[in-house]
């Protein structure tokens, strides 16, 4: 199944798997030979530390490449804008009762950061928005009851 990737989260994919196989594989290959050289290796903490960070750091590549193999990159520049909410698009909604803005961007589940108002395009308030226009209402659903937003603008940045 084809997984949605913003163009700049397949960079971002792609930077951390060289980055693990080029740099920490390395290092931690290193960390192994030094530790073995002080012995006893059923009692030696730093050499157990360094095949547990092997082991992890090699199923994260794993992860990386089968995420990019099934990947789906979805680069707007190559879309024509419009006022419609697609994968990808930067969206600010305004609260129907509160008037306060909020600014979304929709990309895939490994790239979402609420931290950086970027938002899974699986999550509840993107699957309601997904298709709509400039000014439509979309009703979300939250643990704290239903929340009425209206979109005001769509930007393809």
């Amino acid at each position: 199944m084809p997984i949605p990737m913003t163009l700049e989260g397949e960079e971002a994919l792609r930077s951390e798997l060289t980055d693990r196989k080029q740099r920490l594989r390395p290092e931690i290959t290193q960390a192994i030979a030094e530790a073995r050289e002080h012995g006893d290796l059923k009692e030696n903490a730093e050499y157990h530390a360094a095949r547990e960070q092997q082991s992890f750091n090699e199923g994260r590549i794993q992860e990386i490449e089968s995420k990019l193999a099934d990947a789906q990159v979805i680069d707007l520049s190559k879309i024509k804008p419009g006022n419609k909410v697609i994968f990808g698009t930067t969206v600010t909604l305004s609260n129907v009762d509160s008037g306060e803005e909020q600014r979304y961007k929709i990309v895939g589940e490994d790239e979402a950061d609420i931290k950086v108002n970027k938002i899974s395009v699986m999550s509840p308030i993107s699957r309601a928005m997904i298709g709509k226009s400039v000014d439509d209402v979309v009703v979300v659903k939250t643990p704290g009851g239903e929340i009425e937003y209206e979109i005001v603008k769509v930007e393809f940045i």
